[in-house]
């Protein structure tokens, strides 16, 4: 298993386009950490970036040993806002940027059944370069709960377009997020995304589910025992022999300093997938 950082641990609070940290920071800070690679968001490089920019980049990466774990190529795709639909329509840039950094997986999103075709085509325009499509289980999407996920995958039926399971988003939609969830899934599991959070009614941030409507819930510090258990998660992909990438998507807190927050990260990760 392979540890990755996003970079949206580099983003201020409530915000998902721009970094507070330069990626010149970050990255030698991440290796010196012990990841193997760089969840890439649109805070850092987009579709839109410039080509000087993607190549500094990915040369900065190269110097360090440093991969690209996953792209997410617009602002929209972070916030699954209404035009997160719109890279399946036109998904060339975004293979383009995958393939600018050396990363073999691109971030999608699916709204409705009328995405399918859109999901299909992009898919094989992907697997013509040798890259792979993966959807988040996510609220708001086609992929909210396990159940949805294995719908989807089934109605996309290509074996380049996979899940990155992600447990909180499942949480709030009111699916299983645990253990059993993973390894339903585990067929079509092209990443693993891990950040922890817990209901509560007293917080103002919401995610807008489908299955339970607007759901008020709060992220936590890794390893409060309140929130989303990391243990039981890796033990179980090392059950079931899951060799990909495990990516650490943890947001900054109020308060809470990148610096502080990337140290736990790794300490409590590195230590973890060492263990199993």
């Amino acid at each position: 298993m392979k540890l990755s950082l996003s970079v949206r641990i580099a983003e201020p609070p409530k915000q998902k386009d721009v970094a507070a940290i330069p990626i010149e920071t970050l990255a030698p800070r991440a290796k010196a950490l012990g990841f193997d690679g760089i969840s890439m968001r649109a805070s850092v490089l987009s579709v839109d970036s410039p080509a000087e920019d993607v190549a500094r980049v990915r040369q900065l990466l190269d110097r360090l040993d440093l991969s690209v774990s996953m792209v997410s190529g617009d602002v929209p795709l972070a916030s699954n806002d209404a035009n997160a639909i719109q890279a399946l329509r036109n998904i060339t840039p975004y293979l383009d940027l995958a393939a600018g950094v050396g990363s073999g997986m691109v971030r999608v999103m699916m709204h409705s059944d009328e995405d399918v075709p859109f999901a299909q085509r992009a898919a094989d325009e992907a697997a013509e370069r040798g890259l792979r499509l993966v959807h988040l289980t996510h609220w708001g999407t086609m992929f909210e709960t396990a159940e949805d996920a294995l719908e989807t995958l089934a109605m996309v039926g290509r074996g380049n377009f996979g899940v990155a399971f992600e447990p909180a988003n499942l949480l709030a939609c009111g699916g299983d997020h645990g253990p059993d969830a993973l390894e339903r899934l585990a067929p079509h599991l092209f990443n693993v995304f891990y950040s922890t959070a817990v209901r509560d009614p007293k917080s103002p941030m919401t995610f807008d589910s489908r299955r339970q409507g607007p759901v008020p819930m709060r992220f936590t510090a890794l390893g409060d025992p309140h929130g989303i258990p990391a243990a039981p998660l890796v033990e179980r992909l090392q059950t079931f022999g899951y060799d990909g990438w495990f990516t650490v998507h943890q947001p900054l807190r109020d308060g809470e300093h990148a610096d502080a927050a990337m140290r736990a990260a790794a300490t409590l990760f590195r230590e973890l997938i060492a263990k199993n």
